[in-house]
């Protein structure tokens, strides 16, 4: 057999099984580790029964990143805004707790749980559930599984304009009028349809697009600087990586150090904090990730449109590229 397909054949053996583990590490490893880190969490009332609540949650170091307030409307308040995803408040008739379902169900079930063992003699906490998780999906499962759609449809479009030999500003709006369609079409399905999340309809339609466009137009930038290979990077990226990594289905405070992080620095985690935010929040603390995906799309319209000027578009049939001058044929 010749050495060159031989090799390839080498290299296809090794890298499945590379790919594979790399996959299951991504996604089993956060999920395996799954714990409050730093968790914003709020204590209101009146000392000293208050301090002695902090001083319980603040046992578990590390766990809790414990936010003081004055009353129960204050409390309330900064779960609107999502400050904290919960808080406990001291009462004349004990602690009660104010959770937030629509910021997690895992994170206030994991606060009910908490503030019963921080209660003077491990009592039953009264919990009020100051922003509930839609009926339609009160465990919150249709928002964590629609991230890892929404970056398959980016890394779609992307590859797709790619394989289609669109470059420059015409590859730029092809990506824009795609985002845009999903977004309207995902948002009709999640929100009209099946009623899995309430917000304002163009703020989540707007949402999703950017999401979108933050995914696929990397993948579709790389494809352009760097060739084909530019494709499966942006995959492996924005899929295994910024998927697992995005915290959606629990809070990015619960996974792994520093995996929760760099999870809310990529398009997946972004995406999911900024829908759950104009979802359920009326719009409050998705600013950072609105940042975050407006960055990531214009670096890779960007680099659409600077390939599209550099490289040279691959003509059909396997003719050289379009704009290369043919040597003139030899004659006799």
């Amino acid at each position: 057999m010749p050495a060159a397909p031989n090799r390839r054949a080498v290299s296809a053996v090794l890298l499945v099984p590379l790919i594979v583990t790399l996959a299951l590490w991504a996604f089993s490893w956060p999920a395996a580790r799954i714990a409050p880190r730093d968790l914003p969490v709020g204590i209101a009332g009146a000392a000293p029964a208050a301090d002695q609540l902090q001083a319980r949650f603040e046992q578990r170091e590390g766990a809790f990143e414990v936010h003081r307030y004055d009353d129960a409307a204050a409390a309330r308040a900064a779960i609107e805004d999502r400050a904290v995803y919960g808080a406990v408040v001291v009462t004349d008739k004990g602690p009660q707790l104010l959770t937030a379902s629509a910021a997690g169900p895992v994170v206030a079930q994991l606060l009910t749980e908490a503030a019963g063992a921080a209660a003077p003699g491990g009592a039953g906490v009264p919990v009020t559930d100051v922003v509930a998780a839609p009926e339609a999906d009160p465990r919150g499962g249709a928002l964590g599984a629609s991230i890892l759609p929404l970056a398959l449809a980016g890394v779609a479009a992307g590859a797709v304009v790619t394989l289609l030999g669109l470059r420059g500003v015409r590859a730029a709006v092809t990506l824009l009028g795609a985002a845009a369609l999903v977004g309207i079409a995902a948002t009709a399905l999640t929100d009209s349809w099946l009623g899995v999340i309430t917000g304002d309809w163009w703020a989540e339609a707007g949402t999703i697009g950017l999401t979108v466009l933050a995914i696929g137009a990397p993948v579709a930038g790389l494809a352009a600087l760097i060739g084909a290979p530019g494709i499966g990077v942006g995959a492996l990226l924005m899929v295994l990586l910024g998927n697992s990594f995005s915290g959606v289905t629990s809070a990015p405070e619960m996974l792994p150090e520093p995996v929760g992080a760099i999870g809310q620095w990529l398009p997946p985690g972004a995406g999911g904090s900024m829908l759950r935010s104009v979802a359920f929040f009326d719009g409050s603390a998705a600013g950072g990730a609105a940042l975050v995906l407006a960055a990531w799309a214009l670096l890779g319209l960007v680099a659409v449109v600077a390939g599209g000027r550099t490289r040279p578009v691959p003509a059909a049939g396997g003719a050289e590229p379009v704009g290369r001058e043919r040597e003139p044929a030899l004659t006799g």
